[in-house]
């Protein structure tokens, strides 16, 4: 990937796939059974305002993990971190696969969420090590659903705003709480319509990039309404290749303190970055 002087990176034929497929050639989740339960009134309206709830809750930790499949090759990007859903800021650290020694050659990756900016440090071969990549997600045409290897927390929540033919699976247990299982599909361009005016041109960019807005979803949300976990199906086409992306976002310990720093103007490089 390139990252011209103004900010803004390729597509995501080079740009979004460049910078994901380089996390991955850099080294070469599930719940229990759902119990029956009485299902909700409106299992499409419980999804649809996740999103408000979490603003409600006002911040959480959250772990990551983004499972990317092509050519018979599948790895796994994790990433720990926190996210306050009333800023839309956070901080993530994302760890790149092992290599195949088994041993990791590569420094974790620190990730600054922003409303239409992610900031990464460790980022790329030529990057100084105490310099920054900025990158426009406005200008990403997976608005930062798959590029940094992690997606934004709060993109992740604001994209069931566009929920669709959602059901109810059931009641299960995840991490000693019990939540309830809805699945469905998530339509790109009605949740940018629909979502916070911080994240609307994140998502409005992934709806004109994605070869199709429909973005199967498996949803887990608490008695309060929080969203706790949410699995993504994402997939595109690449150099003739389809490339299937799963994108897993667990939130938990909700009112955690979340600090985000952003970099000053000096520390941000602006050069290339080379893959």
């Amino acid at each position: 990937m390139v990252v011209h002087r103004d900010g803004r990176p390729r597509g995501i034929g080079g740009g979004a796939l460049a910078v994901t497929a380089s996390l991955v050639a850099a080294a070469v989740a599930g719940c229990t059974a759902p119990e029956a339960a009485e299902p909700p009134p409106d299992p499409a309206g419980a999804v649809r305002g996740a999103a408000d709830a979490l603003v409600r809750a006002g911040s959480s930790k959250a772990s990551t993990a983004m499972e990317m499949a092509a050519g018979g090759t599948r790895v796994t990007i994790r990433g720990e971190g926190g996210y306050d859903f009333r800023r839309r800021t956070g901080r993530l650290r994302v760890v790149l696969p092992k290599d195949a020694a088994g041993t990791s050659e590569h420094r974790p990756i620190t990730e600054l969420l922003t409303p239409g900016a992610l900031y990464m440090k460790n980022r790329g071969a030529g990057v100084p090590a105490d310099k920054w990549v900025r990158v426009d997600t406005t200008a990403l045409d997976d608005g930062n659903l798959v590029t940094g290897g992690a997606t934004d927390p709060g993109a992740a929540a604001e994209l069931l705003r566009g929920a669709r033919d959602v059901t109810y699976v059931g009641e299960t247990e995840l991490a000693g709480v019990r939540v309830r299982h809805y699945r469905g599909v998530a339509d790109i361009g009605a949740a940018a319509r629909l979502a916070a005016p911080q994240l609307r041109g994140a998502l409005t960019a992934a709806a004109k990039g994605f070869t199709t807005d429909a973005v199967p979803f498996d949803a887990y949300l608490d008695g309060d309404g929080r969203l706790r976990k949410v699995r993504h199906q994402f997939s595109f086409s690449n150099q003739g290749r389809t490339v299937a992306v799963a994108s897993t976002t667990l939130l938990y310990g909700f009112g955690a303190r979340v600090e985000v720093t952003l970099p000053k103007g000096r520390d941000i490089y602006a050069g290339k970055v080379e893959v």
